[in-house]
């Protein structure tokens, strides 16, 4: 597994000044059923906040797959949740994305998501919406006279302005497929 770091924005509460945001990446056996058992083992009953799952086989000849887990919580609890998945059966190994990217003389690692914005097309609402869909450089991927569905990928704070946005214009639907990230440089995980 990886795990990705990123401090949380500044907060007025000495409570939650203290929550950080993590990406965890585990790597695990694909072999049929092995990541229901571990993950109903570990999300269930925790109480922990995940922002954001994402699997995805990675390795196809070494049955392993990638999954990107992003949490928020106490320094304390960020380890807590490290430290179990350390211990899950399938899970191969954790790395934390943010020391890495330190390591090597980079702020952190490379974080995007893809998103899928359906949107009322229709009057004028229609071409302001094609012209913010192009500054946010998102795709026409479908569209008929009463409504278009883009395709936009990037930052998550690009895309939660994208739908912030689209939201007057007649925001019908969004499907975010949740983050993916990789650390700078050459060397891999």
């Amino acid at each position: 597994m990886h795990i990705f770091s990123r401090r949380a924005p500044p907060t007025s509460s000495p409570r939650k000044r203290s929550l950080r945001k993590r990406t965890r990446f585990p790597f695990w056996s694909t072999t049929s059923r092995a990541c229901s058992p571990a993950s109903s083992a570990f999300f269930s009953g925790r109480g922990y906040n995940i922002e954001s799952l994402t699997v995805s086989e990675t390795e196809h000849e070494a049955h392993l797959s990638r999954i990107t887990i992003v949490t928020r919580g106490t320094p304390h609890v960020l380890e807590q949740i490290k430290n179990q998945l350390e211990r899950l059966v399938p899970v191969h190994r954790v790395v934390d994305l943010t020391v890495r990217a330190a390591g090597l003389g980079h702020e952190r690692p490379i974080e995007r998501e893809l998103a899928l914005v359906k949107v009322h097309g229709s009057g004028e609402h229609r071409v302001e919406a094609l012209r913010l869909a192009d500054a946010f450089r998102a795709s026409v991927i479908d569209a008929n006279i009463d409504h278009f569905v883009f395709e936009i990928t990037g930052k998550p704070s690009k895309i939660e302005q994208f739908i912030a946005i689209m939201k007057p214009l007649g925001l019908i639907e969004v499907c975010r497929t949740g983050i993916a990230a990789m650390n700078r440089g050459p060397q891999g995980m």
